[in-house]
């Protein structure tokens, strides 16, 4: 069968362009190997869905070229895609730091997508996977679960490697060197650190307690809550740097974020000069890490027996406490890919390829990755926009 269009992926980038082609009355075929689209939609921010956020700009995404998301993200803003929600009359509210969210269930944006598509006349399959995309002189040909299809123009919306349980694979990034695109190397983004030998012994009876934290790392740094785990460190401050995480890069951690811990301790080496540093600490730090940060590092003599010099050192350590990671937990419980589709090699305007006309790469598969907070579906929607101008 002939169509202007086929796109292969049925997440958040592929939908939205499938809709804007469509509307154009562009003939679209999408196809989706899962039983459903939107799978990560419907899994995303706890089942609420974290569909955009209110402050989005290029500083919020990592990429070989910082400057390629520009385009797509200056055309498709949050408020457009803000727009379509409150056309839908789904209700929505901001969580934190932008971060906007369904008062209901994440459903209801796969509805809201799924209507779209209806009403601009998409085809959707299913179940269907692509076995063989070949060029022709015309357009493309593939080889699917449903038979042989063809069309003039064809988007690659595959997303990334994280979470393969819900069918994530690396058939987008085959396809791009299957047309000569570079595919920058790949790695686990926005995924809680492992620790391993004594660092994970030091930390591992503490699972479970949660703080609020500076995680810094590279020159960039994040706040927001802090989490151990058996295996390490989570929490929203974690999955933030560990973007820009690489093993044997310097990590550390700011456990006083919202208060010089030389004051606090100078004014209660005053107040309380009996006290035991540990109880001093366990008034602004859950008591248990309190404890331990004693037990590795600080001691836990009265304050009255503290000079000047070690307050000083206790004090820094207690805003640049060093943390030895050992690597992450990898894709199975990354929320994206870091890398992808080469951008140099895509325009940053419609995300054609510059090598083969007619095809494009748009969302999680290309070179650009956003922060935590609703960064990465502002990208899928504004580059599935962009593709669907043209496409």
């Amino acid at each position: 069968m002939q169509y202007n269009l086929i796109i292969i992926g049925g997440g958040a980038a592929g939908l939205m362009c499938a809709i804007e082609a469509g509307k154009r009355g562009r003939s679209v075929l999408l196809v989706e190997h899962a039983n459903r689209v939107g799978k990560k939609i419907l899994m995303s921010g706890g089942g609420r869905c974290n569909f955009t956020n209110l402050y989005v700009t290029p500083e919020n995404y990592l990429s070989e070229n910082p400057h390629f998301c520009k385009s797509a993200l200056a055309r498709y803003t949050q408020w457009d895609f803000i727009a379509m929600v409150e056309r839908h009359r789904i209700a929505w509210h901001e969580k934190e730091l932008g971060q906007l969210f369904c008062d209901e269930s994440s459903k209801l944006i796969v509805r809201m997508l799924l209507d779209e598509c209806a009403a601009a006349g998409v085809r959707i399959d299913t179940d269907c996977a692509v076995h063989e995309v070949r060029r022709r002189d015309d357009g493309f040909s593939l080889t699917t679960a449903r038979g042989e299809v063809h069309a003039g123009s064809l988007v690659v919306a595959t997303g990334g490697l994280s979470i393969p349980k819900m069918g994530a694979t690396g058939f987008g990034y085959e396809l791009a060197r299957l047309f000569g695109h570079r595919v920058v190397p790949t790695r686990a983004g926005l995924v809680p650190l492992t620790l391993g030998g004594r660092h994970l012994d030091d930390y591992a009876d503490l699972s479970g307690l949660a703080l609020p934290a500076t995680a810094k790392c590279g020159g960039h740094s994040f706040s927001a809550g802090l989490l151990f785990t058996h295996r390490g460190l989570s929490g929203p401050a974690i999955l933030q740097i560990s973007s820009y995480w690489q093993p044997g890069t310097a990590l550390s951690l700011d456990l006083l974020p919202d208060r010089s811990a030389l004051e606090y301790l100078g004014a209660q080496q005053q107040e309380r000069p009996a006290a035991e540093l540990k109880n001093v600490l366990a008034d602004v730090l859950p008591k248990r890490l309190a404890q331990r940060l004693c037990e590795l590092r600080f001691g836990s003599l009265p304050m009255r027996q503290l000079p000047a010099a070690k307050l000083r050192e206790i004090a820094a350590e207690l805003h640049d406490w060093p943390i030895v990671a050992s690597g992450t937990e990898g894709y199975r419980t990354a929320e994206v890919t870091l890398g992808g589709v080469d951008t140099a090699e895509l325009s940053s305007t419609t995300m054609e390829s510059r090598k083969v006309p007619g095809l494009y790469f748009i969302g999680e598969v290309v070179d650009v990755t956003g922060h935590l907070g609703g960064f990465n579906f502002q990208w899928a929607w504004a580059s599935g926009h962009a593709a669907g101008q043209v496409a």
